[in-house]
């Protein structure tokens, strides 16, 4: 497999911490009752790609979710939290773009990418608040 670029995203991830992710839930208008239930959740990404349609698998002890999409084809997405949005998946040089509009209007940005010391960083953005999730590969 290339661990280059968009790539090295492909395989299997573990959770292993975040910084300011339940300000982002908050923004989003996630519950606090889900925000509190969201801080445990540590779930495993499994990120796949056959003749170009990528598969995002994620799973954690309290919920599966796994969606499939084609680079800069436009989808429909049910979040983790619920919310249905049309969403649409970029690459751009060694980063993947998530951009996810809600039926309310609320977009989000989500960056995945492969830093320098192999882990994969997810920079997630709505509105002013900014958070980040990284992972590192499962062994």
């Amino acid at each position: 497999m290339d661990s280059s670029g968009v790539q090295g995203l492909q395989g299997s991830w573990d959770y292993v911490d975040s910084e300011n992710f339940d300000e982002y839930l908050k923004d989003l208008g996630v519950s606090w009752t889900h925000r509190m239930i969201a801080k445990g959740v540590k779930p495993h990404l499994t990120i796949s790609e056959l003749d170009g349609k990528w598969t995002v698998l994620s799973e954690s002890a309290l919920k599966t979710r796994t969606y499939d999409f084609i680079p800069g084809v436009e989808f429909d997405e049910t979040t983790s939290d619920g919310r249905e949005a049309k969403s649409i998946i970029n690459f751009e040089g060694n980063k993947w773009i998530h951009t996810a509009i809600d039926k309310n209007g609320k977009k989000t940005v989500v960056t995945r990418y492969v830093d320098a010391k192999g882990q994969q960083i997810t920079n997630l953005e709505c509105g002013s608040v900014k958070a980040r999730r990284w992972y590192k590969r499962a062994e």
